[in-house]
């Protein structure tokens, strides 16, 4: 799961293992302070989160660096159907990563399997404003995978 929502945030391979080390330690550290209010998945999303949220605005304050296109192709090797399901993961995570901050904390939660109940508990919102926010997310998607339509 903090694979995934590094992943979310962060296109670089070696950036991305950084990043989750820097989420791994942040949690560690985080652990004793968990009153248990709520599930500790949560918990650990919600870390991950502002980490994610912190290594992205460092990012855009540090001068941008010209190279390698985001796009990344697929390194996997094997049938067709793995390659194509890699590509179709990728253009997800790079629709996911253009999304505003608050669409992209409930997008990169719902796709980990939280319920509404669950993101709004992780971002310390409303169910109602998690359902709200998520549909608005999924209709960005929609627009940004499928431009033709």
């Amino acid at each position: 799961m903090l694979a995934r929502i590094v992943a979310s945030y962060e296109a670089d391979p070696a950036l991305q293992q950084e990043l989750l080390q820097e989420v791994s330690v942040a949690l560690w550290q985080a652990l004793r302070s968990f009153r248990g209010d709520g599930s500790l998945k949560a918990y650990a999303a919600r870390i991950a989160q502002n980490r994610c949220i912190s290594h992205v605005a460092k990012a855009v304050r540090a001068p941008r660096q010209t190279g390698l296109d985001d796009e990344m192709l697929s390194d996997l090797e094997g049938p067709e159907e793995a390659v194509v399901r890699s590509q179709q993961r990728q253009v997800l995570l790079a629709a996911v990563r253009e999304l505003p901050l608050p669409l992209r904390e409930v997008t990169t939660l719902a796709l980990e399997g939280f319920s509404h109940r669950e993101i709004g508990e992780a971002l310390g919102i409303s169910e109602n404003n998690a359902m709200v926010r998520f549909s608005r997310a999924k209709a960005s998607l929609k627009t940004a995978m499928n431009p033709k339509r």
